[in-house]
């Protein structure tokens, strides 16, 4: 599209009306409308949004070239729907477990990198929470600080496991989206386009308390 729209300039082919906004969009620094229908879904303007496409690729050619992450970037994948789901399956493979009964448990480590990767599972990063803070220190959720819109996770160990073996913990089902849009539309595989998942986090408040005020995980930020 580019290609074309220096051709359009140049007056060696008609501009169209798609090309007329692509250079709109360029102009004011928004990603365009072309480029949307084929991407995953950001909120970003246009120069983070390459940043992050290219912090994307190169997660996935360092993947290929040293082989698996320790700690992978939970929000470089295009569809973290199928990530999850393989995480679950070579839970399942290993211990002949049917794959219909396995869920996830999610516990919140100290730090934001790890040595080596998990017995079972997977360690992920780049969840930013939305509504309220991390407290670090009591490993609960806690108030957000003033004037501090999101605050970043460390990494969380996402543990397969039976779910009829799960313990009831007092603890708040944060949903996790893709976007600070918070919503989606369901795609043909049946997920949400926004929606990822619920996390477990533990807190020594209700549920309500932290629903009334809208707290939830993100994978990237608007800026």
């Amino acid at each position: 599209s580019l290609q074309n729209l220096q051709k359009a300039i140049k007056g060696l082919v008609v501009m169209s009306s798609d090309l007329e906004a692509l250079a709109g969009s360029l102009v004011v620094g928004k990603v365009p409308e072309m480029w949307m229908k084929r991407s995953y879904p950001s909120l970003k303007p246009l120069g983070s949004y390459i940043s992050d496409f290219l912090a994307r690729l190169k997660f996935l050619q360092d993947w290929f070239d040293k082989g698996k992450p320790v700690v992978f970037w939970i929000s470089g994948f295009f569809f973290t729907q199928a990530f999850l789901t393989g995480a679950k399956q070579n839970y399942a493979r290993k211990y002949t477990i049917p794959i219909d009964l396995l869920g996830f448990e999610f516990e919140v480590l100290h730090g934001d990198t790890a040595d080596k990767p998990p017995k079972d599972g997977v360690y992920v990063h780049g969840l930013f929470l939305e509504g309220a803070r991390w407290d670090r220190k009591r490993g609960l959720i806690g108030e957000s600080l003033p004037k501090v819109l999101h605050d970043t996770m460390p990494v969380i160990w996402v543990k397969p496991g039976k779910i009829s073996e799960f313990k009831d913990n007092q603890e708040y089902k944060c949903p996790v989206y893709k976007t600070s849009e918070r919503r989606g539309t369901l795609s043909t595989t049946g997920h949400s386009t926004n929606y990822v998942m619920p996390v477990m986090l533990p807190t020594d408040k209700p549920q309500n308390h932290w629903i009334k005020r809208g707290v939830a995980l993100l994978c990237q930020l608007d800026d």
